[in-house]
């Protein structure tokens, strides 16, 4: 009965989830990885601190991965030296991650939290009439 719960919250969520992804504007879906990066972020600090390797390793993967769509979807052209110095900021993350990955440096992990926290905390000021060009 308890995992029939648990599948039903489970399915709920991914539902709820992919609802709020397909609802969700450009602005709206940058926003949601750079806070998807940050809460796997601490995740894999929790597995890292309980010698979980193999979680650890995934969900940094999940963060790389999140990454790499961040700097994916920069449009270098339009974006100019803003998109271009985010692009090299995303690649930075990447080695990072890797060698928090391979080192188990949860400062490293910290780092990086810092920097999308940032770049998070910059996109949710943009103001709503700017947001139109997304």
């Amino acid at each position: 009965m308890f995992t029939q719960h648990n599948d039903g919250a489970a399915a709920y969520q991914s539902v709820s989830a992919q609802s709020s992804i397909e609802n969700a504007d450009q602005h709206k879906l940058v926003e949601m990885l750079y806070s998807g990066a940050i809460s796997r972020i601490n995740i894999a600090k929790s597995h890292m601190e309980m010698g979980n390797v193999s979680n650890k390793g995934k969900t940094i993967s999940d963060v790389i991965a999140i990454v790499e769509e961040l700097r994916r979807t920069l449009n270098m052209e339009k974006g100019g030296e803003l998109a271009a110095n985010l692009h090299d900021l995303y690649e930075y993350m990447k080695s990072r991650l890797l060698q928090a990955n391979l080192k188990d440096d949860a400062d490293i992990l910290e780092e990086i939290k810092g920097l999308l926290e940032k770049l998070l905390d910059g996109w949710q000021g943009i103001p709503e009439e700017a947001r139109k060009g997304f």
